[in-house]
């Protein structure tokens, strides 16, 4: 996986592409064992990072500090 950061031409929408990214990344997570309400806090952090144009990859080492 290359780690790119997709530029998003408004704040507010996500693409398919980081759409399809977070949902792999969050799926890996619930099976590694997160429970279900930090499934959804981490979900909501991601998607605010994700918004203003960071990888998965960024994002995710940013809300895990």
């Amino acid at each position: 996986m290359k780690s790119k950061d997709v530029k998003v031409k408004s704040a507010g929408k996500m693409s398919d592409k980081q759409k399809s990214d977070l949902k792999k990344h969050m799926d890996k997570l619930v099976k590694d064992g997160m429970s279900g309400s930090d499934v959804k806090s981490h979900r909501m952090k991601m998607m605010a990072k994700m918004r203003k144009g960071m990888s998965v990859q960024k994002a995710h080492k940013e809300i895990m500090k």
